[in-house]
């Protein structure tokens, strides 16, 4: 019987990419990542570019599919459905994407892109749609006449706002938010946030927040998965991550943060580049940069395992954990 908090579970997933050329090897974006996400809750995912965080947020959307592994939505399989099946969990399922213009038609009409939703899955009529379309304006702070402009007519915030409200359209039950503020100016930006921290009380949400932006992840999720090169190398309630993070790697992230005046903080710095997600290496795939890898690590991959209570973490360092006590980071500024 399935856990009644578990909205979504991914189940040991791999999305691997052929590359266009023989020679270009497959690209294994997501290889071997497992999950649940809670209901009500703000999952947050955070890693450098490149470490496969958006294409396992297009996963659970449905706009890839794994190579093995399954994605379940309240205990039931949605890989490679299609037709009628497909479009139901597509109800359930919706995506905001990080570029609201690339995302947008732009020969559409602000009307005609939140219309298209009802019109795809034939739900209602024109009076209904017109009047859930009024109701969805008014949940993302947009005025009536912004139905008659086109997305070039718009500002930034407002067509990442046109985007929130196309997502919301079909009652969603859960909402990828895909670096779904990183293309805004900072005070926008904020502005972003509040807006679907309160829809997610209001309408009783549940995001899959992906940003490279530790102190907006810190800001908004209640838990935290850090990635790296297709897995997850951590992960626990924000508050843990955050004070008292056990990936080398999570360390180093949460070093760059930008610290408030006469706080001090030693900055981690990682050597090399990102290995190629083609060709992976052997043994913990963080060993090649990890100022604290040792022979073990680049022989043996680190299982996924729970060290304390909500806290999980693939490190090799955290057999023991006492042996090798982790000095707490705090945070930039205040929850």
């Amino acid at each position: 019987m399935a856990d009644e908090k578990i909205l979504l579970r991914v189940e040991d997933a791999r999305v691997w990419f052929r590359g266009k050329k023989r020679s270009a090897g497959t690209v294994k974006a997501v290889d071997g990542v497992t999950l649940e996400i809670y209901k009500g809750e703000t999952f947050g995912v955070v890693g450098e570019s490149g470490c496969g965080k958006s294409t396992l947020g297009r996963l659970l959307v449905g706009l890839v599919d794994p190579v093995s592994g399954n994605v379940q939505l309240e205990g039931r399989n949605v890989n490679g459905l299609r037709g009628a099946a497909a479009r139901q969990v597509r109800r359930e399922v919706q995506i905001v994407f990080q570029d609201p213009s690339a995302s947008l038609n732009p020969r559409r009409t602000v009307k005609q892109i939140l219309e298209e939703p009802f019109l795809v899955h034939r739900l209602g009529d024109a009076a209904f749609r017109e009047g859930r379309i009024r109701e969805l304006l008014q949940l993302v702070g947009l005025d009536e006449y912004h139905l008659s402009r086109y997305p070039h007519e718009l500002s930034g915030g407002q067509k990442q706002r046109v985007g929130i409200a196309r997502a919301l359209a079909l009652e969603p039950k859960l909402i990828v938010c895909d670096e779904a503020v990183s293309a805004l100016d900072v005070s926008v930006q904020a502005q972003v946030l509040n807006l679907l921290q309160s829809l997610k009380e209001k309408l009783g949400l549940t995001y899959f927040f992906i940003s490279h932006n530790l102190s907006v992840v810190y800001q908004v999720s209640d838990r935290v998965a850090v990635m790296y090169l297709g897995k997850i190398v951590e992960l626990a309630p924000y508050d843990q991550i955050y004070e008292r993070p056990l990936h080398p790697y999570t360390e180093a992230l949460l070093s760059a943060i930008p610290r408030a005046a006469g706080e001090h903080a030693e900055r981690v710095h990682l050597e090399g580049e990102i290995p190629s997600p083609t060709d992976p290496p052997g043994g913990c795939r963080f060993h090649t940069r990890c100022p604290k890898a040792c022979a073990r690590c680049a022989q043996e991959e680190p299982p996924f395992r729970e060290i304390e209570k909500d806290h999980f973490v693939a490190c090799h360092l955290c057999d023991n954990p006492s042996a090798d006590p982790k000095e707490k980071t705090e945070p930039s500024e205040s929850r």
